[in-house]
């Protein structure tokens, strides 16, 4: 497995080494050894998994109390995957690592707690599965506006509107929002 820091050194991207032939593949999704060398000692107490179609944009989600690190991984499609750091005390506050998560390269992302999440499907549809570090709290949980200007995300549309929730559409720009210390 190989694990590199993104342009935030607090993201990381996961590379399984992936053993395929003609009857398919295999790979390790999870090995608690080999995360715990990278620095990944999390405690996961929630699984999640969610399908979308092509052009829906999920985010930026966040809790303000019980916040959540999450393994993120793509079983089916490719999406535009956004870690938006709102820790206030971070050199990289308001600065956001992005990657291209697919099912055919089976590649991962760890957003530690502290970050804001969200991802926009480039495919015709998405399957996507995040490992959680704490539970749901949906009376804890904020979003920040997706196309915030003061955030600079090159969110890959092509000149097509994305398919928000209702939620997603009026979230708060990062200079309004409840962020962590």
């Amino acid at each position: 497995m190989r694990i590199t820091p993104s342009e935030i050194p607090d993201v990381l991207l996961i590379e399984p080494k992936v053993f395929g032939d003609e009857r398919g593949f295999f790979f390790e999704s999870w090995n608690e050894r080999d995360f715990a060398r990278a620095g990944i000692t999390a405690r996961f107490v929630q699984d999640n998994h969610s399908r979308s179609q092509r052009h829906v944009l999920r985010g930026l989600h966040y809790q303000v109390k019980s916040p959540q690190g999450k393994i993120v991984r793509v079983t089916e499609g490719e999406v535009f995957d956004v870690a938006l750091d709102i820790r206030r005390s971070s050199p990289a506050f308001g600065r956001a690592a992005t990657a291209v998560l697919s099912a055919a390269r089976h590649n991962m992302i760890w957003i530690p707690p502290g970050f804001a999440h969200g991802f926009l499907v480039l495919s015709e549809y998405a399957e996507v599965l995040y490992k959680a570090t704490d539970y749901w709290a949906p009376e804890h949980e904020r979003t920040i506006l997706w196309n915030d200007p003061d955030l600079g995300i090159g969110w890959p549309l092509a000149g097509a509107a994305p398919i928000l929730s209702a939620k997603d559409r009026s979230g708060a720009p990062l200079r309004d929002a409840e962020t962590y210390p």
